[in-house]
């Protein structure tokens, strides 16, 4: 459904895709996409999403968009600690607290019973190979997805472990063609994260915060076990800063790859480099973000839709 006017049914016209990226907390910016998009009546027919995009994608492909868009902008960083398990066995959360709420509130359905056609991608482990899930549990495909190596605990399914599908295919746009879609619209998160310099106030001038408010609670979690890995005051990279940066190098540079070979229409990208990886707690400004994203890309959207003259007769 794709008419700027009038929704329209999947086998009216070209199928429209939506393709969301990964991109941890950057990725509440999909859900300001996607209200974005709905504000101008283009509703897709077929959704894919690795990672985040698969989290959030699953809502809008269940019904629930709005039921998850409401609990995110409510999302404290101390509401987003109480969901987290920490394990330290495979990943630093195991992540069951959070999917149980996922699978309780948000994604109960199978596959089958969605409103519209919906996939996500993982990783195999062992392989390195790129899995498309698209039937049984929509939240258990979502939790692998998701599993970023090192945070969350991969998923066992059949004999295979499965982490997340940044990996391999950080903006699955081959995936949604797959599934049908005619025109693809992609949203890629990593777009500013890489090359961004450390902004450093002034000798002897004070933060407009505490540095406490500054730190992610990612990194008080880390500083609380031990985990940051800082020798001295004087040393300026912890573990979790060569981690971050290394999977963000490595996903920007595997994005960039796999959009060249497999292009999407229409490619949306959020300025979102600003927000930490696990700073799920920051989601107003993300998802205003993803809003301020569609609104620039408009004249091409309404262009690969064929409404570049202003009509709505695609």
């Amino acid at each position: 459904m794709h008419d700027l006017e009038q929704p329209r049914g999947l086998s009216d016209g070209p199928r429209l895709g939506l393709a969301l990226g990964s991109g941890a907390a950057r990725g509440w910016a999909h859900i300001g996409v996607i209200r974005a998009l709905k504000r101008e009546g283009i509703h897709p027919d077929i959704i894919s999403g690795c990672s985040i995009g698969a989290f959030v994608g699953a809502a809008e492909a269940t019904g629930e968009f709005e039921k998850l868009a409401t609990w995110v902008e409510r999302l404290t960083w101390q509401s987003v600690v109480s969901l987290l398990d920490v394990s330290l066995k495979g990943g630093l959360i195991k992540g069951d607290r959070l999917i149980d709420y996922f699978e309780r509130e948000i994604a109960t359905l199978d596959f089958d019973e969605l409103q519209l056609p919906f996939g996500c991608v993982a990783t195999e482990l062992q392989t390195g190979r790129e899995i498309w899930l698209k039937e049984g549990s929509v939240a258990r495909a979502v939790r692998a997805s998701i599993a970023l190596p090192g945070l969350f605990t991969p998923v066992v399914e059949k004999d295979r472990v499965l982490v997340d599908g940044g990996l391999v295919n950080p903006v699955p746009v081959s995936l949604c063609r797959a599934m049908g879609a005619d025109i693809v619209i992609a949203v890629d998160l990593g777009s500013d994260i890489v090359g961004r310099a450390k902004r450093r106030l002034p000798h002897g001038k004070k933060p407009a915060v505490e540095p406490s408010a500054e730190r992610s609670w990612a990194e008080r979690l880390l500083d609380r076990f031990g985990l940051n890995g800082k020798d001295s005051e004087d040393d300026e990279l912890s573990m979790l800063d060569v981690l971050n940066t290394s999977i963000n190098i490595m996903q920007v540079r595997i994005a960039r790859s796999r959009l060249a070979g497999e292009p999407a229409d229409v490619l949306i990208a959020p300025r979102v480099g600003q927000v930490g990886p696990m700073d799920y707690h920051r989601a107003k400004e993300t998802i205003a973000e993803g809003e301020a994203a569609v609104a620039r890309m408009m004249p091409a959207i309404r262009y690969a839709l064929g409404h570049e003259g202003g009509g709505h007769d695609a």
